[in-house]
């Protein structure tokens, strides 16, 4: 089968789910329970995106790794982490959004193949890559549970009955928000730091001050400053949101914000 087919076909996957979660818990009067069947069903489309991913970042022996492959790496390990959060948790209002993410961006490879990494980089490099993608990602899963939590808070003052979904409390969500949160600056953390020993290793020097560094590090900073502000002062609502948004388009605009400018505005690959 085409690879360009494989692509479609979890995107299309990933769409049906979506569009079931959205009719049954967005649209209906009356959501139904979490039911066995409906994550086993995102495991399909999840093995399958896996599969694809594997290939591209350990089965090929040219390292191709742009914005595409890192949205796609993004939202494979964004629609994993809800799967397990929706385990524990009545969260499938969630998943609609997720995994219509997870529709757009998984096919983006088999169009945009991504540059290729000027030498063998070692498995050690493609490790440190998908612990990047994985602070991404948890940050992204934040970002979600905080765009939802926004949708319920004006739902809840408008029209209350709609607002009724059968979600956690909004205080335990956002209590979770800043779990994930506070998790993905650890992963980042470490992930900078052991990107930074690596890089004097191989190329003589810790990092470049480019773009794609300042946005990291103004993401750095906003999230610090919000998981501070949390503890000191205990921000919650719209003024989590908001620092929550800005540091999630700080690290959007540092890698796949930046790879997409170059292969896709300016050509350069």
């Amino acid at each position: 089968m085409p690879d360009i087919v494989i692509h479609l076909v979890a995107s299309a996957l990933y769409a049906g789910l979506a569009l079931h979660f959205w009719n049954t818990r967005w649209r209906s009067a009356t959501p139904p329970d979490p039911r066995a069947w409906e994550s086993a069903a995102i495991l399909a489309p999840l093995a399958l995106h896996g599969v694809l991913l594997y290939a591209d970042l350990f089965g090929a022996r040219e390292l191709r790794f742009g914005f595409a492959q890192a949205l796609s790496t993004m939202l494979w390990l964004a629609v994993a982490i809800c799967w397990l959060e929706g385990l524990a948790y009545r969260i499938q209002m969630l998943y609609a959004m997720a995994l219509a993410v997870a529709a757009l961006c998984v096919p983006l490879p088999a169009f945009f193949p991504g540059r290729i990494a000027p030498q063998a980089f070692p498995i050690e490099f493609r490790l440190h890559l998908v612990a990047g993608m994985l602070a991404y990602s948890l940050f992204a899963v934040a970002m979600l549970h905080a765009v939802l939590i926004s949708i319920v808070e004006r739902q809840l003052h408008g029209r209350p009955a709609q607002a009724d979904r059968g979600l956690p409390p909004l205080l335990s969500m956002e209590s979770l928000v800043f779990r994930l949160t506070a998790a993905a600056f650890v992963v980042l953390t470490l992930t900078f730091v052991v990107g930074a020993m690596y890089s004097e290793s191989i190329f003589g020097r810790a990092m470049r001050f480019d773009h794609k560094t300042v946005f990291v590090v103004l993401s750095w900073i906003i999230f610090g400053w919000l998981l501070f502000g949390r503890w000191r002062y205990g921000w919650r609502g719209r003024t989590a949101f908001r620092w929550t948004l800005a540091g999630f388009l700080m690290l959007m605009l540092a890698y796949p914000g930046s790879r997409f400018v170059l292969e896709v505005v300016l050509g350069r690959g």
